[in-house]
């Protein structure tokens, strides 16, 4: 039995060098993924590297009484940090200032257009029915022709062609083209409008509408006057002019009939007559950027909450009953529409957002919906740019800290354990290089930005390391203490050390997840730091500490306890090796003495 044993063990003890090739491999491809993507140091924080300060002034929508307030701020200063910061890891810093500003510093190196853009959006998101759709440029009235008639038969047929394609198309989903308004483009564009908003207030059949359930309009007929000042405005609106878009959707409700604007799947303006809002942001409960699958385009999919759900289905129903373009539902986002599919039939459950985007504006888009719409809209009232001399003093003077406490450490290995100094000291280069390594490449992965407390949790993590290794050699000296030689004392000491390594580390990183947890602002990056260095403290001394150490034992320096390696017996007070007397045949059975070799 006992060959087999100690075969096992010889294969065990056999690895090491596979175990080390392992983490070097490991090393040099990261450092080697570092320097292809050009990014070789890390992202800093503004306090570092200075960067750019946003101050943006709350205002109340029309309608809306005392909706600036604490409550309304305090919400709005947690969105926007959500949207500029990520994961919380880029140390954008998101605060009140007075009763109605709120504060936004964005780090040097951050794509700061992007990120204006992120803090400015309302977000204010709306499904609303389509009544009627034209160019986006301003047409004026045309003159009255003798071919009326005429062109009146044309766009009964049209309609009638457009109805039929709908309805023989119908897959139980939205479509994301726009389906083209033959009334709005073959009749004059006021009287389109007119017999839109009527066919929207009466959708069902009665004595003014015709046998296909389509409006007939009067002759005598004559719109109201808030009719008449949406038709104007309708008809005069340029889409591509950026100001008149503004313009169109200030102080603009969710219930009123609105007027917008939106870019087709060509690329080209139309505007819109929108229905009052039936579903809004707050129905959302997630968005996900994605690529149809049969497209090959970037969309973007919401599901809804289950009320927002009942609400798009009832919508849904509604408008799949009605001819285009009142077919159609328009997905708004802060008074821009982003898509406007018809429908065939009732939906409920989930939507996709389709339109022209790329793989960022996808993101982008399905990040603000993600994290909700702003409470209250926002006026950018200044940005100016923030210097780093006082953060360069602190970080100069606490990189001075580290140093005298990395060195320090170093003097108490190298007097206290010799020889094994030499594979703490390795140890800890490694840690360094792969916290140096990994944190470089999460600045343009996941945004993360060193910034002050970060440096002051890297800087404690060289105690977790340390207090790794010594927790190991103790066990070591601890088992040559009892006797035994160095190889089976490795071995017979690493079961132990393991476990307190372990549980060390493991409250370290759940006090540094409680921490990112709780927090904001840089307190999360100190958290963030220490939980990725507490990780790395596991993985090198699994890794690379211990199997040094069992091919280190190997060495006749080691092995042999030479008054430098720190594993001295001597200088241990190590017990002399046991064995016990054998006893003679037929001797009578008693205490066993033991002698010295």
């Amino acid at each position: 039995m006992a060959a087999p044993k100690k075969g096992r063990s010889h294969g065990a003890q056999s690895r090491p060098g596979r175990t080390l090739a392992f983490i070097l491999i490991a090393m040099v491809a990261l450092t080697g993924g570092m320097f292809l993507s050009g990014h070789t140091t890390p992202r800093l924080g503004i306090d570092l590297a200075g960067g750019t300060s946003i101050t943006l002034k709350a205002k109340s929508e029309p309608g809306q009484k005392n909706a600036v307030n604490q409550t309304n701020m305090n919400t709005a200063v947690s969105i926007i940090e959500r949207r500029v910061n990520g994961l919380g890891v880029t140390e954008s810093e998101v605060q009140t200032q007075g009763s109605d500003n709120i504060i936004v510093n964005i780090p040097k190196g951050t794509n700061e257009a992007q990120a204006r853009e992120q803090v400015g959006t309302t977000a204010q998101l709306y499904f609303r029915p389509v009544i009627t759709v034209a160019a986006g440029a301003p047409t004026p009235e045309p003159s009255a022709s003798p071919s009326g008639s005429d062109k009146g038969k044309a766009t009964d047929k049209a309609t009638d062609k457009a109805a039929d394609k709908a309805t023989d198309g119908g897959t139980g989903k939205a479509s994301s083209t726009p389906t083209p308004t033959p009334a709005a483009s073959a009749t004059p564009q006021g009287r389109a409008v007119t017999d839109a908003l009527k066919a929207d207030s009466s959708p069902t059949p009665s004595a003014g509408s015709s046998a296909s359930g389509k409006p007939t309009p009067s002759a005598s007929s004559t719109p109201d006057p808030a009719t008449a000042a949406l038709q104007k405005k309708f008809t005069d609106l340029d889409c591509t002019d950026k100001a008149a878009r503004s313009q169109v959707t200030s102080g603009v409700r969710p219930e009123d009939t609105a007027v917008a604007c939106g870019k087709n799947s060509s690329g080209q303006w139309e505007k819109y007559i929108l229905g009052p809002a039936e579903v809004n942001g707050k129905d959302v409960d997630k968005a996900q950027a994605t690529i149809n699958q049969q497209t090959g385009a970037w969309v973007v999919n919401m599901d809804f909450t289950g009320s927002g759900s009942k609400k798009f289905a009832k919508i849904t129903s509604k408008l799949s009953q009605q001819q285009p373009p009142m077919n159609q539902f328009a997905i708004v986002l802060d008074g821009d529409v982003v898509s406007a599919p018809s429908v065939s039939s009732t939906l409920s459950g989930s939507a996709e957002i389709s339109g022209s985007f790329d793989q960022q504006s996808a993101q982008d888009l399905a990040n603000v919906l993600s994290y909700g719409a702003l409470p209250l809209s926002f006026q950018e009232q200044s940005v100016t740019t923030v210097t780093a001399a006082l953060g360069g003093e602190q970080l100069h003077a606490g990189l001075i800290a580290g140093a005298i406490g990395l060195l320090l450490v170093v003097i108490y290995l190298v007097v206290y354990y010799r020889g094994l100094s030499l594979i703490a000291l390795a140890s800890l280069m490694v840690s360094a290089i792969l916290t140096y390594v990994i944190m470089t490449l999460l600045g343009p992965a996941i945004g993360f930005a060193l910034n002050l407390p970060a440096v002051c949790g890297a800087i404690v993590a060289i105690g977790i390391t340390a207090d790794s290794f010594i927790v190991f050699f103790e066990r070591i000296r601890d088992e040559i203490r009892e006797g035994r030689s160095l190889r089976p004392s490795v071995e017979r000491a690493w079961p132990r050390a393991r476990r307190t390594i372990l549980v060390s580390d493991f409250v370290s990183f759940l006090a540094a997840a409680v921490l990112f947890v709780v927090t904001v602002g840089k307190v999360q990056g100190f958290a963030f730091t220490l939980g990725l260095t507490t990780v790395l403290d596991v993985v090198v001394v699994f890794l690379f500490t211990k199997p040094l150490m069992t091919l280190l034992a190997r060495k006749k320096f080691f092995a042999s306890g030479h008054p430098w390696s720190g594993l001295d017996p001597k200088r241990l007070g190590a017990k002399p090796p046991l064995r016990r007397t054998r006893r003679a045949p037929g001797s009578p059975v008693g205490p066993v003495d033991t002698k010295e070799a």
